[in-house]
């Protein structure tokens, strides 16, 4: 019997958030190797394809490049779609959340004096060019997910963008009433409720700390 899938990255949400997402939404346990030193990197370096992280070790692989893994993640455990058109649509929702979800992983990382804007401009693109997209989405189909009227990875990672937007907004959802009911059905599934739970692997938002640290460990090291 295979062993669970391990993650090696550091101890923070980052570009692996979205995969411990998609693991826990699939049911599935995992284990995570932090990086927690400049030599915990050095070391992990051989096995390392690209010299990159984050990189999950499953079913024989040590993979990296986050979309290559969650796409292997996705079609492992049925959420990906029934065919090739399904697949297109739940990779364009999913590129769409990952550009929201980058842009708010880079905020305490920019200098002070460009914070303020950088804040403006994730809340004016959610609430102008992402959220109204997929509030007509559930309006023109009236369906529970976005995709085929079944679970994809494009719902979790939808979920993932709204619940990191509304910590910065908390009412960032106010004027999307079909995306405020879509929050409450996915976050309801026992999967998802469970690593929604306190004491689950799912990482809090990064604070100083964690910013100075990753900066000593990945330097410009990225994916």
């Amino acid at each position: 019997m295979a062993g669970k899938p391990k993650l090696y990255y550091f101890n923070g949400r980052g570009l692996m958030e979205t995969i411990r997402w998609l693991l826990a939404a699939a049911g599935v346990e995992f284990e995570e190797q932090l990086i927690e030193e400049k030599e915990d990197l050095e070391k992990l370096r051989q096995d390392l394809l690209f010299q990159q992280v984050p990189m999950v070790e499953m079913d024989g692989m040590k993979m990296v490049q986050s979309r290559a893994i969650l796409n292997y993640i996705a079609a492992k455990y049925n959420l990906y779609g029934k065919d090739m058109k399904q697949r297109a649509w739940i990779d364009t929702y999913c590129e769409a959340t990952m550009d929201m979800n980058q842009s708010i992983t880079m905020l305490p990382f920019k200098p002070a004096d460009k914070r303020e804007k950088a804040f403006a401009d994730i809340i004016e693109k959610a609430t102008t060019r992402y959220f109204p997209v997929f509030e007509k989405v559930f309006k023109d189909h009236g369906q529970n997910f976005l995709v085929g009227n079944q679970l994809s990875r494009a719902d979790i990672q939808l979920l993932e963008a709204i619940l990191t937007v509304e910590e910065l907004k908390a009412d960032i959802l106010a004027k999307f009433p079909l995306l405020k009911a879509f929050k409450e059905r996915i976050s309801n599934i026992p999967t998802v409720k469970k690593f929604l739970q306190p004491g689950s692997p799912r990482k809090p938002p990064i604070d100083e700390k964690g910013i100075k640290k990753a900066m000593e460990v990945f330097h410009l090291i990225d994916d």
